[in-house]
């Protein structure tokens, strides 16, 4: 059963206030993500208190970082069921996590932050992390 959309808007309201694109459906995900690309982060939300006290604030602190993703996309987990479940198949070998954040270059993983990492530290920590991956991959793309 999904989650209803009256209780999740704010939690999508919380990643969309920064610009981060909404991918509810495979279709949406392929488009982020295509052959061309660039570097794009996408975001696996979620309902848990990690997510609306860490993983969510914190990626509005690391698009505050001077380099940063070409694009950043979300998933719902427990709402964009399908679109979740395509951006799995894409990150197959990496176990599945809500919420977690995985950035790609052209439709290929590069570095993932799972629930674990995210839970055990706190928003500017994750924020900081996210920015070092940033600085590392998303300045190498483009040079």
């Amino acid at each position: 059963m999904r989650y209803p959309e009256p209780l999740i808007a704010p939690m999508r309201a919380d990643l969309t206030q920064y610009g981060v694109v909404e991918t509810r459906t495979p279709a949406d995900v392929d488009r982020l993500l295509g052959p061309n690309s660039g570097n794009v982060l996408m975001i696996v939300n979620s309902v848990c208190g990690c997510a609306a006290g860490k993983a969510r604030p914190a990626v509005g602190m690391a698009l505050a970082n001077e380099h940063k993703p070409d694009a950043v996309g979300t998933v719902f987990a427990g709402a964009d069921v399908e679109a979740v479940a395509h951006l799995r198949e894409l990150l197959a070998g990496l176990p599945p996590s809500s919420p977690s954040m995985a950035l790609f270059r052209n439709g290929k993983p590069l570095f993932m932050l799972h629930r674990h990492q995210i839970e055990s530290r706190q928003a500017p920590e994750i924020a900081q992390i996210l920015s070092s991956a940033f600085d590392e991959f998303c300045v190498t793309a483009k040079q």
